[in-house]
């Protein structure tokens, strides 16, 4: 008689460097890890679908960052990529695992690549799904954020800070794909999330990333340089409908990884939400392939 495998998220709480930083987590203790950085303007809660359906091979991970979800906003910690990099280090270490694959999305794909940079020996494999390091491939939804570092007014900052709201969160969520898709992404995604992230100390953080995406503009050539020198297995799975990371951006990742698997999807930029299905077969064959549990 076989049993079925337990594919219970459990939903948990860890103290980094005295801060409460809440996490999910699925799947057997001791099997393969894959590491899920969030990006803006969400949570682990992203990861919601994809972690039970791995749950019986893979053990998934999701932290939410120090200022996000439930994790605590301690006034002495360095919010911007290098600080989340620092943290989603202490906090993969706090926990054990000593090899695992990343998943790299949105900003997480930033704050991923950085963790990747300082220890390489630690990545085993990438998937990347609308995480842009290419400048020549920003997307035309870049322009407000262009326009601000150009020409950093008060206005334009304001324009930023607009966009953190509940509206302008929906906007991330549903304001790109096709009709015929938003009814895949659940209001939960802004309708959650905006009460957790309305307070003035937590709005202005993001203001902050925002404004943080200039300097890490400097970074993508070191991204890209760890890609060339490491070459980790990758998949790229992407949804092309997406303002900020359209098509070329996914295709650039190939400059660099010219054995990655690429795959564009008929979605956008959140494709757990309309491309599930597609997402959790790609992600199984893939890790199946290069970061499986030991047999027997």
């Amino acid at each position: 008689m076989t049993t079925d495998p337990d594919r219970t998220t459990r939903h948990r709480t860890i103290a980094i460097d005295n801060t409460r930083i809440f996490y999910r987590e699925s799947g057997p203790p001791d099997a393969p890890v894959l590491l899920l950085p969030h990006g803006y303007p969400c949570s682990s809660f992203q990861y919601r679908h994809l972690m039970p359906a791995l749950a019986d091979r893979w053990r998934t991970v999701a932290p939410d960052f120090p200022g996000f979800g439930y994790s605590d906003t301690p006034e002495d910690f360095a919010y911007d990529f290098d600080g989340y990099a620092g943290f989603l280090e202490r906090f993969t270490a706090a926990l054990g695992p000593d090899h695992y694959a990343l998943y790299l999305h949105d900003y997480g794909s930033q704050i991923g690549l950085r963790l990747a940079i300082r220890a390489p020996q630690r990545i085993a494999a990438l998937i990347i799904q609308n995480g842009d390091i290419y400048e020549d491939q920003l997307g035309p939804k870049y322009a407000a954020l262009l326009a601000y570092w150009q020409d950093p007014t008060p206005e334009r900052r304001e324009a930023l800070a607009a966009a953190v709201s509940e509206e302008g969160f929906r906007d991330e969520f549903i304001g790109e794909v096709a009709d015929r898709l938003v009814e895949r992404i659940s209001p939960d995604l802004w309708r959650l999330s905006w009460p957790l992230q309305q307070s003035p100390r937590r709005r202005e953080i993001m203001v902050r990333l925002m404004e943080g995406l200039r300097g890490n503009l400097a970074w993508f050539p070191r991204y890209q340089a760890y890609l060339r020198r490491h070459r980790p297995p990758a998949l790229i799975a992407w949804g092309p409908q997406d303002g900020y990371m359209p098509e070329g951006a996914a295709r650039a990742y190939l400059r660099d990884l010219p054995e990655a698997e690429l795959h564009l999807l008929d979605g956008g930029h959140w494709a757990l939400e309309t491309n599930l299905g597609e997402m959790v077969a790609l992600i199984r064959g893939f890790l199946g392939r290069v970061h499986a549990p030991a047999s027997g």
